[in-house]
């Protein structure tokens, strides 16, 4: 019985010391890039664009090239991605096909994005060149899984017998879904679309193979077609080939900043939508 306590008492105390490591490393992390990062953000630099004549620094284009590709990221993957997860947990009768496209979905999961932005450049830069569409669509690809597998995992938690009833109330297969099985699991999609957004903005490898690294200010459309610089770039342009760290550290700073808004959102949104659906 003794033994049974020091074992159990050592136990703890290596848990607790794991949880204030890893809980000491985040709060270092995240200190270090605050402090080195938000005295050197300006108005002027997330207000202007770069000029090399003057040698000012802004990264406004950088910001709205983020934008531009996390909308047309949005826009394709969020069909795709709901879609093929409601055709795969309500409509499709080989359990075997859903488990072999699931394990496929993990493991496009699992990939380095650096293999992401070899392929997207072969696919979509060979095709629409260098611009922030082709980045667009390899990021697509990226989260596709992401979405997908948190939309039917969100889709499998809505009670059967929501289904039965609306079946039994003469309601259609799409009618259900449309109606029933999805308001019950909004809040999964919109947590996946938050988690995409999230992975978005701290993309970078990808990226530099498909979209370029031009700090150019254009409009949505333009843009898209064009190549263009997200913030991830940025920053690694001007710490790596310019030798800025004021202004990566900024940049990181702004990144660290949207993370935690980011997912701040996610929780109080699954808060929000699980005490709704409770009521």
């Amino acid at each position: 019985m003794k033994k049974r306590k020091i074992y159990i008492g050592l136990m703890r105390c290596a848990m607790i010391v794991c949880t204030a490591l890893t809980a000491a490393l985040v709060l270092f992390l995240m200190g270090y890039v605050l402090i080195n990062g938000i005295p050197n953000i300006s108005w002027e630099l997330i207000s202007t664009k770069p000029s090399y004549l003057t040698e000012r620094i802004g990264i406004l284009p950088d910001i709205l090239n983020t934008v531009y590709i996390v909308l047309a990221t949005l826009v394709i993957v969020l069909p795709l991605g709901v879609g093929a997860a409601i055709y795969l947990t309500e409509y499709a009768k080989n359990k075997r096909l859903v488990a072999i496209i699931e394990y496929a979905a993990e493991t496009l999961s699992g990939i380095p994005s650096i293999i992401y932005g070899l392929v997207g450049m072969l696919l979509f830069s060979n095709n629409f060149g260098t611009s922030l569409l082709a980045g667009a669509l390899t990021l697509v690809i990226m989260n596709l899984p992401t979405v997908m597998r948190t939309t039917q995992e969100s889709l499998k938690t809505v009670p059967q017998s929501y289904r039965e009833g609306a079946f039994g109330l003469g309601a259609g297969k799409w009618r259900v879904i449309r109606t029933v099985v999805l308001p019950g699991c909004v809040d999964g999609v919109i947590t996946g679309c938050i988690l995409s957004v999230g992975r978005i903005f701290g993309e970078s490898a990808a990226l530099l193979f498909t979209a370029g690294f031009a700090h150019a200010l254009n409009g949505i459309l333009t843009g898209l077609t064009s190549p263009g610089a997200t913030l991830t770039v940025a920053l690694y342009v001007y710490a790596k080939e310019e030798g800025e760290f004021g202004v990566a550290f900024a940049i990181a700073a702004i990144l660290m900043i949207l993370t935690l808004l980011i997912n701040l959102s996610a929780t109080f949104v699954g808060k929000y939508f699980a005490k709704r659906r409770s009521v």
